[in-house]
């Protein structure tokens, strides 16, 4: 009887170490809350910045689309907006013209990989050779070396991480996503930024008809809502300090 009361304390003392267990991991991870809402630790990918900034950056993924740029880059200045262009090396090649008028307008210079691949299939010597070759390209068209880094779709693994850091640049992806490529409506573009809104937000665009009739109103709202256009590179120094 004895030996039957002490076993059932054992499983007692092992029940209350597993809680406690549990308990302190909860702890530990609710520490580390107030960090990974502003960026995933061990140096992984930029999703927003310090959500207590009043700053909000615009991002414009480039891949196609050059004919909507000009008037695009015309509204933006009009605005008085840096936005962060991420351009592909096999687009900023056959529109070296228009890649450098980008650069030269003083908006941010991003690298999209080479050939729009999906990086969370590459291993690290791929990931390596699609962005190396777009900085390559990038520094030749514009003269700038980019710093950031988008992958296509968003799509990465750790090689993609590692082999970007690699070469200097940090991974950037959004927090606000437009989903203007799949062109539904002026409408429902503004209406994906107002819902998603918040300082420190990256928003994610593409050069397309809808988004340049959508802009006025975005930009619109952001100001109204007490929130400032930044540059990326203004925005991701807000999780530095």
């Amino acid at each position: 009887m004895g030996i039957g009361i002490f076993k059932r304390r054992g499983r007692k003392v092992k029940i209350y170490a597993v809680l406690c267990a549990v308990l302190l991991a909860a702890a530990v991870l609710g520490s580390f809350k107030w960090f990974t809402d502003i960026r995933p630790v061990f140096g992984g990918p930029i999703y927003k910045g310090d959500k207590e900034s009043n700053g909000v950056a615009i991002t414009v993924n480039v891949d196609w689309g050059e004919e909507y740029l000009p008037d695009m880059l015309k509204l933006f200045e009009a605005a008085g907006i840096k936005a962060a262009f991420f351009m592909t090396g096999r687009w900023a090649e056959k529109n070296s013209d228009l890649a450098k008028v980008i650069a030269d307008s003083g908006h941010t210079v991003g690298n999209h990989g080479y050939s729009h691949k999906d990086h969370s299939k590459l291993d690290y010597d791929q990931n390596r050779s699609e962005i190396e070759t777009t900085q390559q390209v990038l520094e030749r068209v514009t003269g700038k070396i980019p710093g950031f880094f988008a992958p296509p779709s968003g799509a990465y693994n750790k090689h993609t991480v590692k082999a970007s850091e690699d070469l200097g640049c940090e991974v950037v992806l959004w927090s606000i996503d437009t989903i203007d490529w799949k062109r539904d409506g002026a409408d429902r573009i503004i209406s994906r930024v107002k819902k998603k809104l918040h300082g420190g937000g990256i928003i994610l665009m593409h050069p397309t008809d809808q988004t340049l009739e959508a802009l006025p109103s975005i930009i619109e709202y952001i100001k109204e809502k007490g929130y400032e256009i930044i540059s990326l590179e203004d925005l991701v120094k807000t999780i530095e300090n």
